[in-house]
């Protein structure tokens, strides 16, 4: 990797930084630290791309999506540490929890894709 600073534009005393990475074999690469730095990218973040007519790439962070959710995540996330730290506090749910289960939502359909009405969201 190679690090250098050269100015932006004539006149402009701000400086570029420029780092390199080498693809693999399976055409993969390591973002170099000082790029996940100034993108403040962490672990599953994504990477967005976009490509300009003269072949110049710019790489910014990907925004999350709509479906992103940072209170579900937290909240799955606090359930993972929760059953690892007390593996002892999970329960298996017996058949007559399930048949209650199905008898209480006998005939009810769910469109997944449907939008959510304005007092559900």
């Amino acid at each position: 990797m190679r690090a250098s600073t050269s100015p932006k534009t004539e006149g402009d005393m701000a400086a570029t930084l420029e780092v390199q990475s080498t693809l693999t074999d399976r055409y993969q690469t390591t973002v170099p630290e000082t790029v996940r730095r100034a993108l403040q990218l962490g672990k599953r973040d994504k990477i967005h791309y976009t490509i300009r007519p003269g072949g110049e790439v710019v790489l910014s962070r990907a925004e999350p999506s709509e479906e992103h959710d940072p209170v579900l995540g937290q909240f799955l996330g606090f359930l993972a540490r929760d059953m690892a730290s007390h593996p002892e506090r999970l329960k298996a749910i017996d058949a007559a929890l399930v048949q209650r289960i199905q008898a209480l939502t006998s005939g009810v359909e769910v469109d997944l894709d449907a939008a959510l009405s304005s007092d559900d969201e």
